[in-house]
């Protein structure tokens, strides 16, 4: 039984109106029924995980008879005289305003009709208790068929409980009045403190106003901490005042290739940085919605931007410039104390904006060739006896924690820190599996899982053939929904160690504020769940159902998820001689009833059922989404069944020739910028692609569209994998067409014209002669070196007639 009787003098409250908040909470209490006394049939029974849409789902729901009905003339009570109780019911209003059209009145704690007409309560009661919580962040929430009641003891408890509230008032598409809400009672609270997303504007900036969408966005699933990432080798910003340099010079690259010149030949000058202020007004925002802001400034390593400002502070005193590469750069800051005096003020600066208890200062990936290479650095280690350069990055992350820590601040950083010696109360985030997780708890050491692949949403989240860029290792929505935080080596006292975790959304292709959310949700919203609710409320099939309705909040709120999830794969084989299309329909989540047409028209819920397999004429096209509840899950996807389209493929629907060796991406055209810009599915080890089982009967050439892109990639020590192929024919480049194999008979070779490169993409006709029969196709770039970096955009076989 949860004691609601409230101490005198509390949060300046008057013991009159202490007594008619309790009343109005045993009212709450009494008004709603359980619904297992419930007799009246006209009453439904609905299904948690159904009707009750909430994500995530609640510590503890129960639900009872009848329901709360929101009028045109509701009233919000403020029952605290704390500032932050009434900052969060003018954003609960608002937010209900916007996604429902609906207006409440605030009633301030002085009120004298707070107690008689709210009709929804928020209270803050510091003697609230709740099972299992030792946070700050749990509520009771009661719906009662006349009062909605909503308790907290702390005002980011009571915040939550707000979100949830809205998602109870966004069950369904109806903005009219009066609303319906059901009855019950919540008592909640998260499994674990660390419920994090990371945001990286180090490879491609987000504007301000994207980043405080962005924590509205993570505040309505209860994600509690924004992992920043404000410096790399591509950029550097955050103001320093002290260095403006950092800003002036390492906020600002030139992009590769030919993005790097405007349409007058001039170069292109890319970037931008966050002012100080933009920042502090970014951390209030942050702030006011219970998200903690921790900023990352990296080091030794993932430094050229800094370096290229104050080049003194490298270990070669060379400018390199600000890179427009990805990947790993071997640009380390040096060990001298001067570097660490200006290390110490950018950080003393970076404390003063953010109040964050954590500050992140990187560490991984430090290529160690440079200290190798340095007298300098070398006689360093031997004045400090330190005996290798791993030994040496312990060392500098022991420095960086002292200084934090007599500032009252802890240090966290990537797993590579755990790499000659853990520095004493330092916070470990591992990225490279679970294992740095793994050694630092039974260290002692708290930990963040933030693993790759597991948590990086750089993956993509489907393998359709029209996915964006991004890292084609399908991370799937239930990748993400079945993620354990708690490593399975832990026991119960080493788990303890366990924050929570996060997903890291690395920028490298993500240029616009679009993609970034695209890759963010649904995925999001199913790391929410993991990190909210407790084991035993997770289910799959559950979450999908729920998921329909958060996909509409998604749509009222601007959020332009990914449809990978829900979205139909059209799969055709095309059998020539009949005239006739196999078609197979799928989804990746096996989630609603798909519905497809062959007349043009968008499926609807009355269209045809997919039950399986089947054959239809080579003519029109077919249209396919999945229902559910009646609401289509995902866009119609559409493909055409006319012979010619039945012989195109594009770079995404070939096969890769090595796919368990290569490093694959999807990569972006570097022009022209824009809707229309080709995406190449290519592996950098060694572009080539299959088309297994193409019939080459009565086709007379191959069309192959292809561009070129640069090769901006920083591969260090694997980039002795990179395979470069001798041409045969034509010494300025080719494209090679093998049949069957890659080894077998040259099919063809087609020139490569230098003034093709970087240049958009070009259509290449390939002639192939006749050969009869089904065959294999392999297609590769031949051009004696790897950059630029040749690819496939698509395949057409086209008939003699």
């Amino acid at each position: 039984m949860i004691d609601y009787r409230l101490r005198r003098n509390t949060r300046g409250l008057r013991q009159k109106g202490f007594c008619l908040i309790a009343l109005a909470l045993t009212l709450a209490l009494l008004g709603c029924r359980s619904m297992s006394s419930h007799n009246d049939k006209s009453e439904p029974q609905i299904p948690v995980a159904t009707d009750l849409s909430l994500i995530p789902v609640p510590y503890s729901l129960h639900r009872s008879a009848g329901y709360f009905t929101l009028g045109k003339n509701a009233a919000l009570g403020i029952h605290s005289n704390d500032a932050a109780a009434e900052n969060i019911a003018h954003y609960f209003s608002e937010l209900v305003q916007r996604t429902r059209g609906v207006h409440l009145d605030l009633l301030a704690p002085t009120s004298k009709d707070n107690n008689t007409q709210s009709g929804i309560d928020f209270v803050l009661d510091p003697r609230l208790s709740l099972k299992d919580d030792d946070s700050d962040e749990g509520y009771a929430l009661t719906v009662a068929t006349g009062r909605i009641t909503l308790v907290a003891r702390s005002a980011h408890g009571l915040f939550n409980g707000a979100v949830t509230l809205w998602q109870l008032f966004t069950l369904d598409a109806d903005a009219n009045l009066p609303l319906r809400i059901p009855c019950l009672r919540i008592e909640d609270h998260p499994r674990f403190a660390w419920r994090g997303l990371m945001l990286d504007p180090a490879r491609h900036m987000q504007s301000p106003e994207f980043v405080k969408q962005f924590i509205d966005w993570m505040a309505l699933h209860k994600f509690n901490v924004l992992h920043w990432h404000l410096t790399d080798d591509q950029g550097w910003r955050i103001e320093i005042k002290k260095y403006p340099k950092l800003t002036e010079v390492g906020a600002w690259r030139r992009p590769a290739g030919a993005a790097g010149t405007d349409a007058n030949g001039q170069p292109v000058r890319y970037g931008g940085y966050y002012t100080q202020e933009q920042i502090r007004d970014i951390v209030a925002y942050a702030q006011q919605r219970y998200v903690t802001i921790v900023p990352e400034i990296e080091m030794p390593g993932h430094a050229q931007a800094a370096i290229s400002a104050y080049p003194e502070l490298g270990v070669t005193g060379k400018n390199p410039g600000v890179s427009h590469d990805w990947g790993v750069h071997t640009v380390l800051y040096n060990v001298d104390d001067s570097t660490f005096v200006f290390l110490q003020n950018v950080l003393a600066e970076v404390m003063d904006l953010f109040p964050s208890k954590y500050i992140h200062i990187g560490g991984d990936e430090a290529a160690k060739d440079q200290w190798q290479a340095s007298a300098r650095v070398q006689a360093r280690m031997r004045e400090l006896d330190i005996k290798d350069e791993t030994a040496l990055q312990s060392w500098f992350t022991r420095r960086m924690q002292t200084f934090l820590s007599a500032h009252g601040r802890k240090l966290i950083g990537w797993d590579e820190i755990l790499d000659g010696g853990l520095p004493p109360q330092a916070t470990v985030m591992s990225w490279r599996g679970s294992k740095g997780a793994i050694e630092a708890a039974k260290q002692g050491h708290d930990v963040v899982l933030s693993p790759d692949p597991d948590l990086y949403f750089d993956h993509l989240s489907g393998d359709l053939p029209d996915e964006p860029a991004g890292r084609p290792k399908v991370i799937s929505l239930r990748d993400v929904y079945e993620f354990n935080p708690i490593p399975k080596d832990l026991d119960a006292t080493q788990a303890r160690h366990v924050l929570g975790a996060q997903a890291n959304l690395w920028s490298e292709y993500f240029p616009t504020d679009a993609s970034v959310a695209r890759a963010t949700y649904p995925r999001a919203a199913a790391l929410a769940e993991v990190l909210w609710s407790p084991v035993t409320a997770h289910d799959w099939n559950g979450f999908l159902d729920r998921l329909v309705v958060q996909q509409a909040r998604y749509r009222e709120l601007g959020i332009g998820y990914a449809q990978s999830a829900f979205a139909v794969h059209i799969e055709t084989t095309f059998d020539a001689p009949h005239g006739k299309v196999g078609v197979k329909l799928a989804n990746q989540t096996d989630f609603g009833t798909i519905r497809y047409t062959l007349d043009g028209n968008a499926p609807t819920p009355q269209s045809p059922r997919y039950t399986g397999p089947f054959e239809t004429a080579a003519s029109g096209e077919i249209r396919a989404t999945a229902f559910a509840h009646d609401a289509p899950l995902a866009d119609a996807r559409a493909r055409k069944l006319d012979p010619l389209a039945l012989l195109h493929r594009s770079s995404g629907e070939l096969r890769q020739c090595h796919p368990n060796s290569g490093v694959i991406l999807r990569l972006p055209d570097d022009t022209p910028v824009g809707p229309d810009q080709a995406i190449f599915h290519v592996d950098l080890f060694d572009p080539c692609w299959l088309w297994p089982d193409a019939s080459l009967d009565d086709i007379d050439h191959i069309a192959v569209n292809v561009g070129s892109i640069p090769f901006n990639f920083q591969l260090w020590k694997d980039i002795k994998s990179v395979v470069t192929r001798k041409p045969l024919k034509y010494p300025a480049g080719e494209l090679q067409v093998h049949l069957d194999r890659c080894d077998g008979d040259l099919l063809a070779a087609v020139a490569l014209a230098p003034a093709l490169a970087n240049a958009g993409t070009t259509q290449l006709e390939v002639p192939i002669g006749h050969h009869a029969g089904t065959h294999s196709l392999c297609l590769r770039f031949a051009t004696g070196k790897y950059d630029p970096l040749w690819a496939i955009d698509w395949v057409q076989l086209v008939p003699a007639h």
